[in-house]
């Protein structure tokens, strides 16, 4: 006979924090964080194009660590973007800073960058010594407003997004407005479809809310955008609080809405689209198609259109249409993709209303290819 001995619950703190400046001597925020951990050595690395955005960060960051009492062991410039993922070359020389450093699982390693850099630079962390202490400093809209707030962190491989990763829960997050605004503004604007996208399936008011600020956040008003990005963010960090499955054990992934059609088309486009324009497509397709297959009223897919075009956001690539040699359509892969990354039945979440989404497992790909063809004229009369 077979029996549990026991289950014992197991809790994590997962620390966010909004601010502004937070290598000022006079803002406590990173101090307090690092403090509560009771570590002492600590090891900075930094995003090129955000050295390259505040000139003074590296002397701010040294200035900072200076003043207090800390073991500080310096930081490095590393390249970021997408290509950082491609392989294990960034993971492989972030492992040697750290070894070099010696920094151990009491000591802090602090990533200054965009997605793809904490990705990567995340994965470093999490694998070194089975996990130092990392610190992110998520500097875009996207990352402060879904991927720099989670839990997750992957490169790619054998084609496919984040293949190799692991669940590792940072030590803290920080979300520094100053680093908002160093960003081009078309990279500033792509990142709120994350926030379109987590109010789409979490909180219609907050959908609501973006549709009554479309122009200012258009615009990127400074205020305005700061407001879109914590909430976003603080809806993300909710879900993975509080909605059961944190380390996605299950099949269900409902933040991931439009992300199945994304992650293929960054794929074939070997990356040059990036994460962001991918999901504003993806989120699109899978919002006509949820219209279409009668689970979402047509008109609420029209005003969430409508709010993708007020941002800005490209809701067709040429990459939806593309086929292999038999004819097939090349996108359609990302769906058995999507399924295998997680295991189990095919789980894709679509909308029945605005906030509230429900989980399908099949696709009707004649209906979803005449809503590829809908984006396509979509695009064609409105560039």
């Amino acid at each position: 006979m077979s029996r549990y001995d026991f289950q014992i619950p197991v809790t994590f703190k997962h620390r966010i924090v909004f601010t502004r400046d937070a290598f000022s001597i006079e803002n406590p925020a990173l101090e307090k964080v690092l403090r509560e951990g009771g570590g002492r050595r600590v090891v900075v690395f930094v995003e090129e194009a955000v050295a390259i955005a505040w000139p003074t960060l590296l002397d701010e960051v040294n200035d900072y660590f200076n003043a207090l009492d800390f073991d500080f062991r310096g930081a490095s410039l590393l390249p970021g973007g997408e290509p950082v993922k491609a392989n294990d070359s960034l993971v492989k020389t972030v492992w040697q800073a750290i070894d070099q450093a010696h920094i151990d699982r009491h000591s802090y390693a602090l990533a200054i960058g965009g997605g793809a850099f904490l990705d990567a630079v995340g994965y470093a962390a999490a694998t070194a010594h089975r996990g130092v202490r990392l610190v992110r400093f998520p500097t875009t809209t996207l990352s402060q407003d879904d991927s720099g707030v989670g839990v997750k962190c992957a490169i790619n491989a054998f084609g496919k997004k984040n293949w190799v990763g692991a669940f590792a829960v940072p030590h803290a997050v920080v979300n520094d407005f100053r680093f908002l605004h160093s960003q081009d503004e078309e990279t500033r604007r792509a990142g709120l479809i994350e926030a379109v996208k987590v109010a789409l399936v979490k909180d219609q008011s907050f959908f609501e809310w973006i549709e009554e600020n479309v122009t200012g956040l258009a615009a990127l008003d400074p205020e305005t955008l700061e407001a879109c990005v914590e909430k976003s963010a603080l809806l993300h960090v909710k879900h993975i609080a509080e909605g059961g499955d944190p380390f996605e054990v299950g099949s269900s992934r409902p933040l991931d809405f439009g992300h199945w059609a994304a992650h293929k088309l960054e794929a074939l486009t070997d990356y040059q689209l990036s994460h962001a324009p991918a999901v504003a497509i993806g989120l699109a397709l899978d919002t006509l198609y949820s219209a279409h297959s009668g689970l979402l009223d047509p008109l609420a897919a029209t005003r969430i259109l409508r709010v993708l075009d007020g941002l800005k956001l490209s809701t067709y690539h040429p990459a939806l249409d593309w086929v292999d040699d038999d004819g097939n359509r090349r996108l359609f892969d990302g769906l058995d993709e999507f399924r295998e990354h997680l295991g189990g039945e095919l789980t894709v979440l679509l909308l029945k209303d605005l906030g509230q989404g429900v989980d399908i497992h099949q696709f009707d790909r004649l209906l979803l290819a005449d809503c590829i063809r809908e984006l396509r004229v979509r695009w064609e009369n409105h560039g």
